[in-house]
C-alpha cells in the first residue's frame, strides 16, 4: 500500500513539473505556442504533450488562441491580481535588501517619509558588523539628517521640497555634522539628485556612513530609499564606491519589482 502511495506521489509531481515547465515557456515575445512547440521542448510525444495542454486548458490556465496555438488563461490572470493585493513595498524589497546585506556585511534599511517625518519600513541586519543607528523598524524622524531622509526629499519639486524643511524646523542637532538651515538643506538636495544618491557621514549616528538611494513606482514617481549604514572607520574609499553601486543597483531592482506587481 506505501508503494503506491508513492508511485501516485511521484506521478503527481511529475505532472505538476510539466504544467509549471510548459507555463514557463510563455514570454513576451512568445505569447502563443503550438502544440508541437511544447512536444518538442518536453521531449514527448505530441499525444502526451496534448494532454499536459488540455488539462491547463480545462483548469482555465491556458486557453486555446484564435489564430491557433494556446495562451496563457484566465486564471493566470486571477492569480497575478491576488498577488499584487498581496505584495507590498516590504515583499517587494526584502529579498533584495537581503542580497545586499550580505554583500556588503552592513545594516540594510527601507525608508519612506510621511510629510514631515522619515519612517523606517524594515530593516535588514548583518550577524557579525551590526552598526548602532537610530532607525529601527517603526521609528520615525526628522528629514534634514541621515542619508535616507535627504535621499526621500532630493526628488520632490524644489518649492515642495523648501515647504516640507521650513514646516518641519527649527530641526533638531543630532551631532556638530548635522545640517539644520534650510537653505543650506535645499543646497545638498540639489547634490543629492545630481548624484543620483545621497551620502552622509556622521550627520546622524556619530562614526555612521550611510548611502541611500530613491526607489521608484511604475509612474517614476520616489516612494521609499533603501540605504546602507555602516561604521565610517571600516569603510575606505574603494569600499565605499562600491556601496554605493551597490546601492544604486538595489534601487533599481526593488523599483523593478515594484513596478511589475502595479501595471
Amino acid at each position: 500500500m506505501s508503494g503506491k502511495v508513492s508511485g501516485t506521489y511521484r506521478a503527481r509531481n511529475s505532472t505538476a513539473d510539466r504544467a509549471l515547465d510548459i507555463l514557463s515557456m510563455f514570454t513576451d515575445t512568445e505569447p502563443v505556442l503550438s502544440g508541437a512547440a511544447v512536444a518538442d521542448r518536453l521531449g514527448v510525444a505530441r499525444s502526451t504533450a496534448y494532454r499536459y495542454l488540455q488539462s491547463l486548458v480545462a483548469t482555465r490556465f491556458l486557453e486555446e488562441a484564435p489564430e491557433g496555438g494556446f495562451r496563457l488563461g484566465l486564471r493566470i490572470l486571477e492569480i497575478a491580481r491576488v498577488a499584487r493585493r498581496s505584495y507590498g513595498l516590504s515583499e517587494a524589497a526584502m529579498p533584495i535588501m537581503t542580497g545586499l546585506c550580505e554583500a556588503t556585511g552592513e545594516t540594510i534599511l527601507l525608508t519612506r517619509r510621511v510629510g514631515d517625518l522619515v519612517v523606517c519600513v524594515e530593516r535588514a541586519e548583518s550577524r557579525t558588523r551590526a552598526a548602532r543607528i537610530s532607525y529601527e523598524p517603526g521609528s520615525t524622524l526628522a528629514v534634514n539628517a541621515g542619508a535616507s531622509a535627504l535621499a526621500l526629499l532630493a526628488w520632490s519639486p524644489p518649492e515642495q521640497a523648501r515647504a516640507v524643511l521650513e514646516s518641519a524646523a527649527p530641526f533638531r542637532q543630532f551631532t556638530p555634522a548635522t545640517l539644520t538651515d534650510v537653505d543650506d538643506l535645499m543646497k545638498r538636495l540639489v547634490t543629492i539628485r545630481a548624484d543620483g544618491y545621497s551620502i552622509t557621514r556622521a550627520e546622524l549616528d556619530p562614526d555612521v556612513l550611510g548611502i541611500a538611494a530613491p526607489i521608484r513606482n511604475s509612474a517614476d514617481d520616489v516612494v521609499a530609499a533603501v540605504s546602507v549604514a555602516a561604521l565610517a572607520t571600516r569603510v575606505d574609499t574603494s569600499a565605499e564606491a562600491k556601496f554605493i553601486e551597490l546601492v544604486l543597483d538595489a534601487a533599481r531592482a526593488i523599483s523593478e519589482r515594484i513596478a511589475a506587481i502595479n501595471d
